[in-house]
């Protein structure tokens, strides 16, 4: 039986791991500065691109989701008691529209994962590229952080989900 101890479940997970998503991406971005400008070799140059941008986007999509999960939180823990049918027309709809976005983000780290993989084995061997090896390697990290991440995130989503359809299928 979906509660709503469910949704408060729900969006407290949501806002831990939003900031976990902002501490990973601010460790990303001191990491990549660091070895930009203090190492200095073309390994860790290479490999700083792809920290500094996937951090960035970690960084920001991380404080965004955290910034609003209260207020997600609040409102619906209201409408469930107050205006059940605003789960089933607003609420609903934007968890579907947030898993189907899970899918994309799914196919878009395994591409850049696949990616940097590729990078890193073509040009292991080659002592003229390191800077492509470090951003193959930047890529697998950063890739497989966010996978992790997005996985955990969705499982969850979908388990809140499938509450919401079955506690608006009895209103």
């Amino acid at each position: 039986m979906f509660t709503k101890a469910d949704i408060e479940n729900y969006f407290n997970a949501e806002k831990q791991e939003s900031l976990l998503f902002v501490m990973i991406g601010i460790g990303a971005v001191v990491t990549a500065i660091f070895f930009y400008f203090f190492l200095r070799v073309a390994f860790y140059r290479g490999a700083a691109i792809p920290l500094i941008l996937v951090g960035l986007l970690l960084s920001v999509v991380g404080y965004t989701v955290y910034k609003r999960s209260d207020s997600d939180r609040i409102r619906n823990v209201y409408a469930y008691d107050m205006n059940p049918s605003e789960l089933k027309e607003k609420e609903l709809p934007r968890m579907k529209t947030v898993m189907k976005n899970f899918v994309i983000y799914r196919y878009t780290e395994i591409l850049l994962l696949l990616g940097g993989v590729v990078l890193f084995i073509y040009f292991l061997k080659d002592d003229k590229n390191y800077f492509w090896k470090g951003v193959g390697l930047g890529l697998i990290i950063m890739a497989f952080l966010a996978l992790v991440a997005d996985y955990f995130a969705e499982k969850r989503g979908r388990i809140y989900t499938k509450g919401i359809e079955s506690f608006t299928s009895k209103s």
